[in-house]
């Protein structure tokens, strides 16, 4: 019996999964970056903004923000037919940090989401990965009416390292957020390899 091509297709595929965590401070778009780039219904956890939380939730400079999220927002991307990202958005609000430890088990690395308006928002979560040693990307977001200010001007500001990217973002447009998902996972491939090189004597 002659064998066609038919007998010899080629198999499908089994992709790379990595996982990403977007972290930032509240309100700063993380929900809105999760949902603009996944390819599945994203799964969230907002809550609606209550009076009792007032006294502990920060909201200025977001004043209009009703809900928050609680414990996750999660979503897939398929960037090639053998890489698929699965992206869990942190909690952003202090009283949720407790979270961050669970959520960051097995990634390889970060989005830290930032707006200039409240450039410091994100300080904990730069912190948060330079003390574990996850690599990470800084994300500006361009909010409508924001000022605009050049990648070194925010690596001097957030105190970043000279190899942590920068990069300007729309967090409601796919391909600008798909630019930032694929600079994390170059920069964590990267410092991925020059850690597994011999030391030079």
């Amino acid at each position: 019996m002659a064998f066609g091509r038919s007998s010899r297709a080629k198999r499908p595929v089994e992709p790379v999964t990595l996982k990403i965590l977007v972290a930032g401070g509240f309100g700063v778009g993380k929900t809105t970056l999760v949902g603009a780039v996944s390819e599945i219904r994203p799964l969230r956890t907002e809550e609606r903004l209550s009076e009792a939380g007032r006294p502990v939730d920060d909201v200025s400079g977001v004043e209009s923000k009703n809900t928050t999220t609680v414990a996750m927002d999660f979503g897939r991307i398929t960037l090639r037919e053998d890489l698929v990202l699965y992206l869990f958005g942190t909690p952003g609000q202090d009283r949720f940090w407790f979270l961050w430890d669970e959520l960051a088990q097995g990634a390889l690395g970060a989005v830290v989401l930032a707006d200039t308006r409240r450039l410091e928002d994100c300080f904990a979560a730069v912190d948060y990965f330079e003390r574990r040693d996850i690599p990470f990307t800084v994300a500006v977001n361009l909010f409508d009416g924001a000022g605009q200010f050049p990648a070194d001007t925010v690596r001097a500001a957030l105190d970043l390292d000279p190899g942590v990217p920068v990069l300007l973002c729309d967090a409601r447009d796919r391909s600008s957020v798909r630019d930032v998902l694929v600079a994390v996972v170059e920069h964590a491939l990267a410092r991925a390899d020059r850690l597994r090189e011999p030391a030079r004597t």
